[in-house]
């Protein structure tokens, strides 16, 4: 899952800055952090981990593995971004812009416990409203071009966008089956947090 899912698998503020920080920070710097904080850096994790094991997603991958192999799942995470965006049985367009904006503002709020390098992907963040426009092809093209740039040993030109709109009715099937599951499960972890 990307930035938008895990933000809207956040049920407090401080979770929303957990669950961003997580792949910012080291496994030990975590407990640095006010519970709440930590509880989003949990929430994200165990995000991570149902995610990576849920048959659909498996099924998802197979979109993108001919092209990058193991880096399957880092564009299927950006894909299932797009789907999150676009589905209102979770929110009208109006409440995810309401949505997007939250977060931005929780985000500069807690400026102090954030890393450098993410204060300034913040600011283009915010500037580009990519949670909200996740919905739009054009910036999830952005996103797997900018996962294809970071990407030690892919070939910064491989066709994955194309992928993702060719088997873009494949990738909605998956995202259905996976998603109310993933609802259900991060409900679990967070009981478990707030025990």
């Amino acid at each position: 899952m990307n930035y938008l899912a895990h933000s809207f698998l956040s049920f407090t503020d401080g979770q929303i800055v957990g669950q961003f920080l997580e792949d910012f920070i080291r496994n030990r710097d975590r407990f640095s952090f006010p519970k709440e904080i930590q509880d989003g850096i949990t929430l994200h994790r165990a995000i991570d981990t149902f995610t990576d094991s849920h048959p659909a997603i498996h099924e998802a991958k197979k979109a993108f593995s001919p092209l990058v192999r193991l880096y399957a799942g880092a564009f299927v995470d950006v894909a299932m971004d797009y789907f999150v965006a676009n589905d209102h049985s979770l929110h009208s367009p109006e409440a995810w812009k309401a949505h997007s904006l939250h977060v931005y503002s929780v985000l500069n709020a807690h400026k102090d416990w954030l890393p450098e390098n993410f204060k300034k992907m913040l600011v283009k963040m915010e500037q580009d409203d990519w949670l909200y426009n996740y919905r739009e092809d054009r910036n999830i093209q952005f996103s797997i071009q900018n996962v294809l740039n970071k990407a030690k040993y892919l070939d910064k030109d491989i066709p994955v966008f194309e992928a993702f709109l060719k088997n873009k009715d494949f990738l909605q099937e998956c995202y259905t089956h996976f998603f109310p599951d993933l609802m259900v499960h991060v409900q679990g972890v967070n009981s478990l947090l707030q025990s």
